[in-house]
């Protein structure tokens, strides 16, 4: 099994709608799949420009503990993307992005760090994709920008390996602390940080 290195968000419930419409907002402007139905828990519906295990048929989340996403999303070239693209044979566009996909979503309504909290996790697909998420800084830039815009309490950047998972968003302010160092030595410690400012 290859690398599998992800960006994992936690928000409270009632802010999954803005959340998954600012990943939305991270897509390519042409998909030629059709757009996918959601109604999430609280009822609400969105119309996303994904897939939901590679089909397009609608997903009601009432009766669902998870969402699954198939998602391509655009990021800012930055050193570490523009070296896989030219290495790869691909010129980076002209509009200074590049599209990366498959990258799977899951959504947890109830995460597993907290159940007051939903997870967004974004796992890169292969171990190419994963070695540009631990590299890019425009994609850990991508991530905690939607976590912020999300009203995000805190990014964690995971391996998926047993290694610490690196903190990247915390309470509003970006960071580069690691989950079993001295400021949090475990997982718990880390959520016991967590703020709710009622954004």
């Amino acid at each position: 099994m290859g690398l599998v290195y992800g960006y994992d968000i936690y928000l409270r419930p009632r802010n999954v709608a803005r959340a998954l419409t600012h990943l939305a907002a991270l897509a390519p402007p042409a998909r030629a799949v059709p757009p996918l139905e959601v109604t999430l828990p609280d009822g609400e519906r969105l119309v996303l420009p994904f897939t939901s295990r590679f089909t397009s048929e609608p997903v009601d989340c009432s009766r669902h503990s998870t969402l699954e996403l198939d998602t391509s999303l655009m990021f800012d070239v930055d050193d570490a993307l523009r070296h896989d693209a030219q290495t790869n044979g691909v010129e980076p566009p002209a509009d200074g992005r590049v599209r990366i996909g498959y990258i799977y979503v899951t959504v947890r309504f109830e995460s597993l760090l907290h159940p007051g909290y939903t997870s967004v996790e974004c796992w890169a697909a292969t171990s190419r994709m994963s070695r540009l998420f631990a590299q890019s800084a425009g994609i850990r830039k991508a991530f905690t920008g939607l976590t912020a815009d999300s009203g995000g309490v805190c990014c964690l950047f995971d391996t998926g390996d047993g290694a610490p998972e690196q903190v990247c968003w915390l309470n509003g302010e970006p960071t580069a602390e690691t989950v079993s160092g001295p400021r949090f030595p475990d997982l718990a410690a880390l959520v016991a940080t967590w703020t709710d400012s009622g954004k």
